[in-house]
Formats: structure tokens, C-alpha cells, sequence
């Protein structure tokens, strides 16, 4: 998953000793949950999903279903696959310098794993939150966000992280919670988890 363009670019940190958790999971896995979770915690997040939000509003262009993809894929292809990891990296940086963890929600392709490993080495850790396909597309129903459509929209969405290399992630995260449970699980989950990380 290495792309040696942009490592020259993305220098280690030395000053910051905190460490990153990168989280991943297909759409409605529960992503945003556990983010909310650890903040919940005071463990700081930054989300990528909320960068591509932010161009669509700079973009005055109208938050329909499909345009957060069309956006973030316009994004890749004008500035390169880790366009949205190198934008948050030094601002990650900055956070670590006074919290023992920080939190990225929303990691989808491989680029931006890359660049993420290779920033911050053995302090840098992926989670993946997974969910069967009818539990995820039901709870996109529900949520009530912008990019939210239909089946098959949800379909499109689906094939285009795919192409990024969001299974990829998936399967090779460090560490996993399956979410299929009531929001209580989760919580007792992610708490589990963090609990045993800040240990480490």
C-alpha cells in the first residue's frame, strides 16, 4: 500500500509522542458512533467525511446524495489519492502535542493509509467497524444525512470506497469491533477497547 511520492512530503513527527487511531468501516457501519464515543472520552477526533462536507459547502454546490462522492473523487483526481490524509496530518500533529490519542474517523483508501503510517510509524493504529450489508444500508435510512439515498445509491457509494481499497483496510485493520448490536453494545465495545489501548 506504499506510495513514495508523497513521503518526502509527509515528514515523521518528531516532538509529537501521542498515538493515532485511524477508523474504517464500510457506510453505515457505525463509524460515526465510535467516534462519538471516544470523544465522549475526551480522545480528540478529525474526520475525513466532515473535510469532504466542508469542500461541498465551500463549493456552494447543493448537499444532494451523490455529490459528497463526486466531490471526494474529484478531489483525488485533481490532487492525488491522499489528498484529504495530507490536509489533516499536520493538524493531527498539533493535537497530539496535548492528548495521548487522537482519533481520525473516516479513513477509506489505502493512499491514505499510506501516508498515515508512514507519518506516524509504530504510533499509528487502524480500527475497522463492521456490520453486515442490511444492518448498514438500514441504518443509512435512518441517519438522515445529505448523502444518504436509495438502494442504489447506497450500491454506487459502496463500489466506489471499494475501489479506493476500503476492503483492504478492512481486512487488514489492527483491530475490529462488529457492530450488529444495540448502541449500548457498541459503547461497552468501544469503551473495552479504549480502556486496554490507553494501557498500551
Amino acid at each position: 500500500m506504499q506510495n513514495n511520492r508523497y513521503f518526502q512530503e509527509v515528514p515523521t513527527s518528531p516532538t509529537a509522542m501521542g498515538k493515532v487511531v485511524a477508523v474504517c468501516g464500510m457506510p453505515g457501519s457505525g463509524k460515526g458512533e465510535f467516534a462519538q464515543i471516544m470523544a465522549n472520552h475526551n480522545v480528540p477526533v478529525r474526520s475525513m467525511g466532515d473535510m469532504v462536507r466542508a469542500e461541498v459547502a465551500a463549493r456552494s454546490l447543493d448537499p444532494s446524495p451523490t455529490i459528497f462522492g463526486e466531490v471526494a473523487a474529484d478531489l483525488r483526481a485533481k490532487y492525488g489519492e491522499e489528498v484529504l490524509a495530507v490536509r489533516l496530518a499536520d493538524e493531527v500533529d498539533n493535537l497530539l502535542l496535548s492528548h495521548a490519542i487522537v482519533l481520525i474517523e473516516g479513513m477509506r483508501g489505502t493512499a491514505e493509509f499510506d501516508i498515515f503510517s508512514s507519518r506516524w510509524d509504530s504510533r499509528f493504529s487502524s480500527m475497522a467497524i463492521v456490520a453486515s450489508k442490511e444492518i448498514r444500508f438500514s441504518r443509512t435510512q435512518s441517519r438522515g444525512r445529505s448523502e444518504d439515498g436509495d438502494y442504489s445509491q447506497f450500491e454506487i457509494r459502496e463500489k466506489r470506497e471499494a475501489g479506493w481499497g476500503l476492503m483492504e483496510l478492512i481486512n487488514a485493520a489492527d483491530f475490529t469491533i462488529k457492530n450488529e448490536g444495540s448502541l449500548e453494545d457498541l459503547i461497552y465495545q468501544s469503551q473495552s477497547w479504549l480502556s486496554n489501548f490507553s494501557k498500551k
